[in-house]
Parts: C-alpha cells; sequence; structure tokens
C-alpha cells in the first residue's frame, strides 16, 4: 500500500473514531488523547490530518453537509423538466439513506448544530443558507407548475426538514422506547412511505395527481 493510500486510511480512522466517541462522550467531553486511542494511532497524527480537536469537529460538519446539499443539488438540477414533487420526493429518499449509512455523524451534527457556537454560525451562513435555497427551489418551481398548492412555504419547510431529521436526532429514544433503528434499511422505506404521503396529502394540488411511489 503506497504512502498517501496509508495516510487516508489513517485519517479515516481518526475521523470515525472521533464521530464515535462525540456521540458517547460529547465534544467537550472527548480530549484528543481519547480519540487516538480508539483510532490506535499517535495523537501527533490527528494534528497533523486536523491541525487538533477543533479541526475534526470542522471535518465532521463538512462532511455531512457536502453529502446532505449534494442530495438536494442532484434533483434541484432536474427542476427545469420534471415535476417538483418528483424531484423532492427523490431527495428525500436520498437524505434520508445518506443519514442512515452514517447515524452516528448524523446524529451528532445535528445535536451539534442546537448549540450556539462560531463554528455553529459559520456553518448556519455557509451550507444552511444554501439548504434554505435549495429547498425553497423546490416548494416555489412546484408552485410554478401548479403542482402544489399556494402555502407558506417556510412552514412547510420547518415542518419537511424536522421529519428528515428528528429519526437521526432522536436515535436513542427512538431505539429504547419504539424498537426502531434508523440505521435499517427497513426503517428507511417505511418512513420514507409516510413521507411520500404526507408530501402528497399537504402539498399537491388537487389537480396534481402523485406519480407512482418511488418504492
Amino acid at each position: 500500500m503506497g504512502k498517501p493510500a496509508a495516510q487516508g486510511m489513517t485519517k479515516e480512522k481518526i475521523l470515525l473514531s472521533a464521530v464515535s466517541l462525540f456521540n458517547t462522550k460529547g465534544y467537550s467531553g472527548t480530549s484528543v488523547r481519547d480519540i487516538a486511542n480508539k483510532a490506535s494511532v499517535n495523537a501527533a497524527n490527528i494534528s497533523y490530518h486536523f491541525n487538533g480537536k477543533q479541526g475534526l469537529l470542522e471535518s465532521c460538519f463538512t462532511r455531512f453537509f457536502e453529502s446532505y446539499l449534494e442530495c438536494l443539488e442532484m434533483e434541484a438540477d432536474k427542476l427545469d423538466f420534471t415535476p417538483a414533487d418528483e424531484c423532492l420526493k427523490r431527495a428525500v429518499f436520498n437524505i434520508l439513506q445518506f443519514q442512515s449509512e452514517n447515524h452516528l455523524l448524523s446524529r451528532f451534527v445535528w445535536r451539534e448544530i442546537s448549540i450556539d457556537s462560531q463554528v455553529v454560525r459559520e456553518i448556519i451562513s455557509s451550507y444552511l443558507m444554501k439548504e434554505r435555497y435549495l429547498l425553497k427551489r423546490f416548494f416555489e418551481m412546484g408552485q410554478d407548475q401548479n403542482r402544489f398548492t399556494s402555502m407558506p412555504v417556510s412552514i412547510f419547510i420547518i415542518q419537511l426538514k424536522s421529519m428528515m431529521s428528528m429519526p437521526f436526532l432522536n436515535s436513542q429514544y427512538l431505539r429504547e422506547v419504539w424498537h426502531v433503528f434508523p440505521q435499517e434499511q427497513y426503517f428507511v422505506d417505511r418512513y420514507f412511505t409516510s413521507l411520500e404521503q404526507w408530501i402528497d396529502q399537504c402539498l399537491l394540488a388537487r389537480h396534481a395527481a402523485p406519480k407512482a411511489t418511488l418504492l
């Protein structure tokens, strides 16, 4: 194995170890030494690859939101020639799938976003403002296409965002109380079906019949 490949594996191992510890001990309760021990690397490797614990936090946000926004961008690019409800449903499914496959990272990021800090303010001013722009495009294009009812866009976006993030932010509650496991494909498929029905019932104009289910 070449040196760049080995370094890439070390960096990934450090990041995954950090995400695991941030979930169980919290960001402030996790030390660089904890992460180094879990990843079986020297603490100097964390400084080399991430510039310390703060750099690891920023890398967690970057990894999550770049993939999250890609799910929205891929479908937003199709809005000029595809019904908005179809694009929105595919984006929702892809986001649920991504969060399920990265459930520890998702839980940590959504939890951390609720805490006011300089890093979070920077995330809001960049990634989350772009998310707002993309989500508004789906809803506004749906209205322009006469696919969606006239509605307060901000309220429906808040509702949709809450439904997409809640299972992963509150994954322990779902496991302990409802015996539901957001990291399982079965959950993603069933939960998406419910969100798909919500879109059809709450957003579609009466004359805009829903297309066949995506699943």
